[in-house]
């Protein structure tokens, strides 16, 4: 995952990054991370994970608090079986800091982006995908209740991931939760990549 500046009228600047997990292969019910761009605006309200553990003892969206960034329901490939398409809720998320943290690099995930919890505090503390949010929280107080309080919002906000495949060399797609609408052709980072565009 790389955070990425992007300027409509000057260069483009990588501000950093991390290791992420997306969509595995081979497993009945995980699904293939689709690559795009995809919008965070207020259409969506997001969450904070509630810490709990599942059967296997995996909290699976990380500690109690951390964000959860909700993208909406995107057409995805199945990971399983001939590789037809169903529809995924895409997410951000932290993962379980004891078992899964440590294996974030690889593909593992049921479609969503997995991301540290260090990444996760990050883009929350300073509203990196929170553009529309922040618009939002001062007449909705839905919104103002998802911000962090003692939050610090960059001005470089913005309000796009944008997930790009290597492997292959896709048109970029801007993906609504609702309609998708064809963009420009985008160059391919490397592996399944993510990247917040500020």
């Amino acid at each position: 995952m790389r955070i990425v500046l992007a300027r409509p009228d000057g260069a483009w600047g990588s501000l950093g990054g991390t290791r992420v997990s997306t969509g595995q292969m081979g497993r009945r019910d995980y699904y293939l991370t689709p690559t795009g761009i995809f919008l965070h605006t207020d259409l969506i309200l997001d969450w904070r994970a509630e810490g709990t553990f599942n059967s296997q003892h995996i909290r699976g969206l990380g500690v109690k608090g951390m964000r959860v960034w909700d993208f909406g329901w995107q057409r995805a490939a199945k990971g399983w079986g001939t590789g037809e398409e169903g529809d995924i809720r895409l997410l951000l998320h932290a993962t379980d800091p004891d078992y899964l943290e440590k294996r974030l690099g690889r593909p593992a995930s049921k479609g969503c982006v997995r991301i540290p919890a260090a990444m996760n505090r990050f883009l929350d503390r300073h509203g990196v995908l929170d553009a529309d949010y922040e618009q939002a929280a001062k007449n909705d107080p839905r919104f103002e209740a998802m911000l962090l309080r003692e939050r610090t919002p960059t001005a470089l906000a913005g309000s796009a991931l944008v997930i790009v495949d290597s492997a292959d060399t896709p048109t970029a797609r801007l993906n609504a939760p609702v309609d998708a609408v064809d963009a420009t052709s985008a160059p391919a980072n490397s592996s399944r990549q993510t990247a917040p565009q500020l």
